[in-house]
C-alpha cells in the first residue's frame, strides 16, 4: 500500500508538471510580443541616435567644445544602453523559443539544430532555477563550445531535457557538498560540446558530492532518487538514457567518485 501511494503521488506530480508545461507555453507566447516591441524600439532608438550624431557633427562649429564633449559622452552611453537592452531582449526571446520548442515540438521529430546553443541555454536555465530554489547558491560554470560545429540532426526538445536533467543534478550535487565542505571549497561545473569523428560529444562534469557504489548501480532505476521527498521524482536519469541511447542512437556514459564529483558524457552520431 505504501508503494502504491508513492506511485500515485508521483503520477499526480507528473500531471501537475504537464499542466505547468502547458501554462508555461501560454505565458511564453504572451511575453514574446512585448519583448519584440522592446527589441524593435531599441533598434529604432539606436537609429535615431545615429541621426542625432550626424546633426551634431553638422553643427559642431555652433556648439561650445564642452557641450560637444558632453553630447558625445551622452550619445555613447545611450548607444551602449540600447545595445544592452537589445542583447537582453534577444536573449529573453531565445529562452522563450526554447520553452516553446520543448512544449510544442513534435514527438521524435529530427530537425537540424545548433547543439551548442541548446546546451548553453539549458545550462543557464538550470543555474537560474537552482538559484531561485536555493537562495545563496552559486557555482562557477566553465563552458567550451566548438565554434564551427554545423547543425546536427537531433530531437531538440528531448536533447534539451536530457541536458537539463544532468545539469540539475550537477547543480544539486555541488550545492549539497557546499553545505558541509570547508570554506575553501569552490563549486564548479564544466560543460563542453565538440565533434569527435562522426559524433558530437557533450560533457557535463561537476566537483560535487559524487555517487556511492549503490547510487551508481541504481542510477537509471525508475523512481530511485537520493533527493529529499518532494525534490526529485527518480525519473530523470532513466529518461535521459532513453533520449540519448534509444531516440538518438548514441551512448550515455558516466564516471563518479564519492566526495569528488561526477562526469556525464553524451555521444550522439551526427546524422546527415
Amino acid at each position: 500500500m505504501t508503494e502504491t501511494e508513492q506511485l500515485r503521488q508521483r503520477l499526480l506530480k507528473q500531471e501537475k508538471l504537464a499542466s505547468l508545461g502547458m501554462l508555461s507555453a501560454g505565458i511564453a507566447h504572451e511575453i514574446q510580443n512585448p519583448l519584440n516591441f522592446v527589441i524593435n524600439f531599441s533598434k529604432m532608438s539606436n537609429k535615431l541616435l545615429d541621426d542625432l550624431i550626424v546633426v551634431v557633427e553638422d553643427n559642431a562649429d555652433r556648439l561650445p567644445e564642452a557641450d560637444r564633449e558632453d553630447l558625445s559622452d551622452i550619445v555613447a552611453d545611450l548607444k551602449e544602453n540600447m545595445g544592452q537592452i537589445m542583447e537582453s531582449g534577444e536573449r529573453a526571446v531565445s529562452i522563450i523559443q526554447g520553452i516553446l520548442l520543448v512544449s510544442r515540438g513534435k514527438e521524435n521529430e529530427y530537425v537540424p539544430a545548433d547543439v551548442c546553443h541548446i546546451v548553453k541555454e539549458y545550462v543557464r536555465l538550470s543555474y537560474h532555477a537552482m538559484r531561485a530554489n536555493h537562495p545563496g547558491f552559486n557555482v562557477t560554470i566553465r563552458e567550451q563550445y566548438q565554434e564551427d560545429l554545423p547543425p546536427i540532426m537531433v530531437i531538440p526538445q528531448d536533447l534539451s531535457r536530457a541536458v537539463l536533467n544532468v545539469v540539475n543534478n550537477a547543480c544539486y550535487a555541488v550545492w549539497v557538498l557546499s553545505q558541509k565542505a570547508t570554506a575553501d571549497y569552490s563549486p564548479e561545473i564544466s560543460v563542453s560540446v565538440a565533434a569527435v569523428g562522426n559524433d558530437v560529444v557533450i560533457t557535463i562534469a561537476d566537483n560535487g558530492e559524487g555517487m556511492t557504489d549503490e547510487v551508481k548501480q541504481r542510477l537509471f532505476e525508475n523512481f530511485f532518487t537520493t533527493k529529499p521527498i518532494g525534490q526529485g521524482t527518480g525519473l530523470g536519469m532513466g529518461i535521459t538514457r532513453d533520449i540519448i541511447e534509444n531516440k538518438h542512437g548514441g551512448k550515455l556514459a558516466f564516471t563518479s567518485a564519492e566526495g569528488k564529483g561526477s562526469t556525464f558524457t553524451f555521444t550522439i552520431p551526427m546524422k546527415k
